[in-house]
């Protein structure tokens, strides 16, 4: 073997090998168990499978006949697995379908029978004349079917006035990827002049490596290749209910001084008057331009400067937790941020003589 057949072997046997990695991690190491996951990672394996025989038959011609006889029996399992990433990706479901389950257990049997019955090793001609030409028609099927799945995404895909989500392209890529591997296999197949045996695992081997990249640094890898919904927009808030919303706000806050509690969080303020989060933070947002955070600290400090005529007796740091911060630091610094000076120079402003 030549230097040059070296680098091959080596960058396509190393393609295959991490496709075996990848689709391990996908299938059962993911937080989130998602159909398009594990079938985007039984595809890989599969792909791997084939991949694996084509590098070691290309640099090894003595290569026993079963070996040859598992690749190609991979490739009957790329086509369906393809479609049924495609079909779980643009629209994610919780559970497999009855039907896929039966079509995978027909092959699966159809496989081991016909791999029983008639091995590669007994019938190289009829592996390579007819039931290789069979897996490579159902492999092309349920591409052309997996093609017209995500159609639309592949005219975005190719209209530069589009704008795609990132699933949308990792779907159309990972099945343009299926097409350039199965045409350039088939042209092998069928004696292509310019066809190259290799050529399908480097191509495998680019486009896997180009995943692996991806996931490496993207933190969402659970979701990477799922077409979500969008999440629903917040309706506007409409006048007659921002005010009655507003009212009931105020009359919690000075009546109960919900404030005061330093563990209050905005679903615990919006249960007291009966609204959502979501509906609660708009209406902060829109009607006052704080944040709830902003919000409940002025409540505070307001309190907290009243406290300081009232209360000569206590520390501004009692104050402070009294009034509902949870340390020293934090009422200062909320403290210098709403009124622009220390609580120490505040009340120095109002004639009192400092406690602390």
């Amino acid at each position: 073997m030549n230097f040059g057949k070296e680098i091959l072997f080596f960058f396509s046997a190393l393609g295959a090998f991490n496709g075996l990695i990848l689709g391990v991690f996908l299938i059962f190491f993911t937080q989130k168990k998602y159909l398009a996951n594990n079938f985007l990672g039984a595809l890989l394996l599969a792909s791997s499978i084939r991949i694996a025989k084509s590098v070691c038959l290309y640099f090894d011609g003595k290569l026993p006949k079963i070996y040859l006889q598992i690749g190609l029996s991979a490739c009957l399992f790329i086509g369906p697995f393809l479609y049924y990433f495609v079909r779980s990706a643009v629209t994610p479901m919780d559970k497999m379908p009855k039907s896929w389950i039966w079509t995978l257990i027909v092959l699966a049997i159809l496989t081991l029978g016909v791999g029983v019955a008639l091995p590669y090793a007994d019938y190289p001609v009829l592996w390579n004349k007819v039931i290789a030409r069979v897996i490579y028609l159902l492999w092309f099927g349920f591409l052309l079917a997996s093609g017209l799945r995500i159609r639309g995404m592949l005219r975005k895909l190719f209209n530069r006035s589009y704008t795609m989500k990132p699933a949308e392209t990792w779907i159309s890529m990972i099945f343009l990827g299926n097409v350039l591997i199965f045409l350039l296999y088939f042209s092998s197949l069928i004696n292509a002049p310019f066809a190259s045996y290799i050529s399908g695992s480097i191509a495998f081997s680019l486009i896997l490596y180009l995943m692996i990249t991806l996931v490496i640094y993207k933190k969402k890898t659970d979701e990477l290749f799922l077409l979500l919904p969008d999440k629903p927009v917040a309706k506007k808030l409409n006048e007659s209910d921002a005010e009655l919303w507003l009212t009931k706000l105020e009359k919690v806050m000075s009546e109960k001084a919900v404030y005061k509690n330093p563990d209050l969080k905005l679903h615990d303020l919006s249960r007291e008057i009966q609204v959502s989060g979501h509906q609660l933070s708009a209406l902060l947002n829109d009607r006052l331009g704080k944040n709830f955070t902003t919000y409940i600290n002025e409540w505070r400090i307001a309190e907290a400067c009243k406290m300081m005529v009232t209360d000569q007796h206590l520390t501004l740091e009692a104050i402070g937790y009294e009034v509902g911060f949870n340390s020293k630091s934090t009422f200062f610094a909320a403290f210098k941020k709403v009124k622009g000076i220390t609580p120490s120079s505040y009340q120095q402003t109002t004639n009192q003589p400092i406690t602390d």
